[in-house]
């Protein structure tokens, strides 16, 4: 088996099994890379494994390939010579004994010497590239900075990295510490370019060789212990406010037989499910020596109460368990739209047009956003207050719902007015915890097409929870979105992702505009766990299956602990 480590869209891995080569595995952090090397490898008709992962973190056993290589000058990006190590011991473990790796690096004392501090230049047509760089104060790294610009809609990238610049002598101490034997230098790449592009850190580079210095791993044959896990879900017995007629009906019970069918499957766990909120504290404090971790599906909150979801992650905070999701701070963010939306502005990211209207607002002095508009609840998910009936087209409309909506929820809570989109409806997905481990699913978004032309198309209360509902027609399907906007929407949900302290999972919410610009809706740090949930929709077309993916976000839990 080979191994393309930090592959990007695959360039190697591909060439290597055109040559003949077969079990060939390319692995890369970036989600967006690694859906291009999949998509080119279908397109040619190869076999090329391609996954997401961190090259300090290897998920693959001890002992697995052959041979691994780093290629396209892509060894020594991260921030410590102590994460390089990590990699090279990563490397060295996953090898078969006497398995070798090779590097393709930038030759750092030449490039010491020789780096170009300002260059500019075509890619294409539309797209030109700015680059300055500069020595660190140390002189060990080479720090570039990239402004990438489209001729008709300015600067689209401007982003900064930098290069340890590695001489041949260090390589070699580094792979000595690392335990590798049989270095060796082989000749130098010297790179011409045709259309005299400035070749950066690929001007000068060298290949490195060397070889696994281990036995093969023992294995002990372990006992068959089970991690003890409990499944801490809603309380059936009490009312929800959320669900049609405020109770648990069919489906929701049919749900639940879903999931534990699901987990039922995942033979290295022993699952306990608790639901009985009268007794949870002392039912919890009972379990916890013997719990291992809780998986926390309790999106309904304490007692069913919606605002009270941060509630029993802050129990568990104070009875010292474990658990999966977002913690309480990072649900108390996530339940208030507004504030949402004020971090995403905070960090660059798009959201629509909207104002807030305050419990003592009985009249409009400025109207600062164009109808249509959409009318929501500022608190609260599940799109619960969310209908057909809060996409308002006149003052009228609007003065209605905003009565209705006050009626419905309390004259004290505050009412988001937004602007509303009438673009693609995208979400998308992440399992894991950024930026070690983590898969950003496949992008989906929702099909309208059977939808009557006279309802507005939005995925609200009646999609989620009225079967005889039009909105029912609603599918998810795999999004059709420009190579440009999908690498910005991954690039955003990541960055939320570890603003907002989520964990484990968390679905983000977008829509676009008329101009193709996806703005944030809302971000779900614990979103839906059903079978037929967005969330298992796009881990479905992972070739992930339900008990899948609810292991993937246990194991992601597990990894943290």
């Amino acid at each position: 088996m080979i191994l393309d480590l930090c592959c990007g869209q695959g360039r190697h891995s591909l060439e290597i099994v055109k040559r003949g080569y077969s079990n060939v595995v390319g692995l890369d952090r970036s989600h967006y890379l690694i859906a291009r090397a999949r998509k080119i490898n279908k397109a040619l008709g190869l076999n090329v494994t391609f996954k997401e992962g961190d090259a300090r973190n290897l998920r693959f056993q001890n002992d697995s390939f052959d041979a691994i290589i780093i290629a396209g000058n892509s060894f020594g990006y991260f921030e410590t010579v102590q994460d390089d190590v990590r990699i090279l011991k990563e490397v060295r473990r996953i090898l078969k004994p006497d398995g070798k790796l090779l590097i393709d690096i930038t030759d750092g004392e030449y490039m010491r010497e020789h780096f170009q501090p300002r260059s500019w230049e075509w890619i294409d047509k539309n797209y030109f590239v700015c680059r300055e760089r500069s020595l660190s104060e140390n002189s060990e790294r080479l720090v570039s900075r990239e402004v990438i610009t489209h001729v008709n809609k300015g600067v689209i990238a401007d982003q900064f990295y930098a290069e340890r610049l590695y001489s041949k002598n260090d390589l070699n101490n580094l792979f000595k510490d690392s335990g590798f034997k049989d270095y060796q230098e082989h000749s130098k790449i010297l790179t011409e370019s045709k259309r005299n592009q400035d070749l950066g850190m690929m001007a000068e580079r060298i290949i490195v060789t060397a070889v696994a210095e281990k036995e093969w791993s023992t294995f002990k044959k372990q006992a068959d212990v089970k991690d003890t896990v409990v499944v801490l879900m809603g309380d059936p017995k009490k009312l929800d406010a959320v669900k049609p007629n405020s109770t648990f009906d069919e489906d929701d019970y049919h749900t639940i037989k879903k999931l534990k069918k699901a987990l039922s499957k995942l033979s290295k766990y022993q699952v306990i499910y608790m639901d009985q909120h009268d007794t949870l504290i002392k039912d919890l404090e009972k379990i916890k020596t013997k719990c291992r971790y809780v998986f926390n599906l309790c999106d309904e909150g304490f007692n069913n109460e919606a605002s009270k979801e941060l509630h029993i992650v802050a129990l568990l905070e104070i009875l010292g368990l474990h658990y999966s999701g977002g913690t309480p701070q990072c649900l108390a963010f996530c339940y208030d739209k507004s504030l949402i939306r004020g971090i995403a502005m905070e960090m660059d990211i798009p959201v629509s047009n909207a104002f807030m209207i305050k419990p003592e607002d009985i009249q409009f002095i400025e109207f600062p956003v164009k109808f249509p508009v959409i009318v929501k609840p500022n608190f609260g998910d599940s799109s619960f207050g969310i209908t057909q009936n809060n996409v308002c087209y006149d003052m009228q409309n609007l003065e209605n719902i905003i009565i209705e909506t006050r009626e419905k929820f309390g004259y004290d809570n505050p009412i988001l007015v937004e602007e509303f989109l009438t673009g693609k409806d995208i979400s998308v997905g992440i399992i894991g915890n950024p930026p070690n481990s983590y898969r950003i699913l496949p992008i989906i978004q929702e099909d309208y097409s059977e939808l009557p032309e006279e309802l507005p198309q939005i995925c609200g209360y009646e999609a989620k929870w009225d079967p005889n509902s039009p909105y029912s027609k609603i599918k998810s399907v795999p999004a059709d979105l420009p190579e440009d906007v999908e690498r910005f929407l991954s690039a955003s949900c990541l960055k939320l992702f570890e603003r907002l302290q989520c964990r484990d999972y968390a679905r983000f919410d977008w829509r676009l505009d008329g101009n193709g610009t996806p703005r944030l809706l809302e971000v779900n740090p614990n979103p839906g766990w059903c079978w037929d949930g967005h969330l298992a929709k796009m881990a479905q077309l992972e070739g992930l299956s339900y008990s899948s993916m609810l292991e993937s976000i246990l194991e992601a839990c597990k990894s943290r602990i």
